[in-house]
């Protein structure tokens, strides 16, 4: 009798070790599976990355060629009128190329001027206030 209680206690601890060995199996089972996941997704993500970084790089040059540096001017260009109506305003791309406008106000008629800006210099000389707006420009850029 003491015999087959002794059997009947290690049937059951096989059984209970059976259970713990399906318990493990099944857990390992279910990691590994989140692990091919994972690795499914991470060889998807090198084809998007570079489709993002060609985007990144093709927007970057983009607006390297727009007017992202401005600055304007105000001023009296004469003085015997006051309210900082005259202006002068730069509008450059980040290779210092564009343009400057310059507004001058007088008491009888208004006047509007445009040069071109290449390499942040002009083939025309500038006014103080145009070279102001330039320098203003040109600073922003940092």
């Amino acid at each position: 009798m003491q015999s087959d209680s002794i059997a009947l206690v290690l049937a059951l601890l096989a059984c209970v070790l059976a259970l713990v060995g399906v318990a493990l199996a099944g857990i390992a089972w279910r990691d590994a599976r989140a692990v091919r996941r994972r690795r499914a997704a991470s060889d998807a993500l090198p084809a998007d990355v570079d489709v993002l970084r060609d985007e990144v790089q093709a927007l970057r040059q983009d607006s390297a060629e727009t007017f992202r540096h401005m600055s304007a001017v105000r001023y009296d260009a004469f003085g015997d009128m006051g309210g900082h109506m005259s202006w002068s305003l730069a509008l450059l791309d980040d290779g210092g190329n564009g343009i400057v406008i310059t507004s001058i106000h007088g008491r009888s008629d208004s006047r509007t001027y445009v040069k071109n800006i290449a390499d942040w210099t002009c083939d025309q000389q500038l006014s103080p206030e145009e070279t102001e707006a330039v320098e203003h420009a040109k600073a922003a850029r940092g």
